[in-house]
């Protein structure tokens, strides 16, 4: 299934590429990247068995993709181990954890930048830059996907409200 969908960065059409990922369908596995002791492998299969919220942004070293992960955080709190959260970019899991360690964020932070195939099967790679876009995903406990949000324009914020509300409704 080809993706069809065209965002803007700073009001520049921009092209996802890859698989358009639909609500109702099971999401794909995933092999990303993140760093703990050394660096760490994590899959769907880590997630499954509890509703998981995947935050997908270009770059933790931009405004609006650390606001994003830090309100994320901040309102996750609360959920504690019911859930898992993911933030998800191609910065190097160095990087993503030197972040976390410096903005007091304990969200998971994972990189696609080694194989970059979780932005394709998740159609969320921007075409011209080889970033993934601002997206938010919600999966049930067995990798279902329940709420999806493509922010059309790059540089604006997720709506909060609705993925929480996607989120909690799974947690009950």
């Amino acid at each position: 299934m080809s993706q069809s969908g065209v965002i803007t960065f700073k009001g520049n059409p921009m092209t996802l590429a890859g698989s358009d990922l639909l609500v109702g369908q099971a999401a794909p596995d995933f092999q990303l990247h993140y760093a703990h002791e050394g660096l760490k492998a994590l899959s769907l299969a880590d997630l499954k068995g509890k509703p998981s919220i995947l935050s997908i942004v270009p770059s933790l070293d931009t405004p609006t993709c650390a606001t994003q992960t830090k309100t994320f955080n901040e309102k996750l709190g609360e959920l504690g181990d019911k859930i898992n959260a993911v933030t998800v970019s191609r910065d190097l899991p160095f990087a993503q954890a030197r972040f976390c360690g410096a903005e007091d964020v304990s969200m998971r932070t994972a990189s696609d930048y080694q194989t970059h195939e979780f932005g394709e099967a998740y159609g969320v790679e921007i075409e011209e830059l080889k970033l993934l876009s601002r997206v938010v995903i919600v999966l049930d406990a067995d990798g279902k996907v329940v709420y999806k949000q493509v922010v059309p324009e790059v540089t604006e914020e997720p709506d909060y409200g609705k993925a929480l509300q996607a989120l909690t409704d799974l947690v009950g």
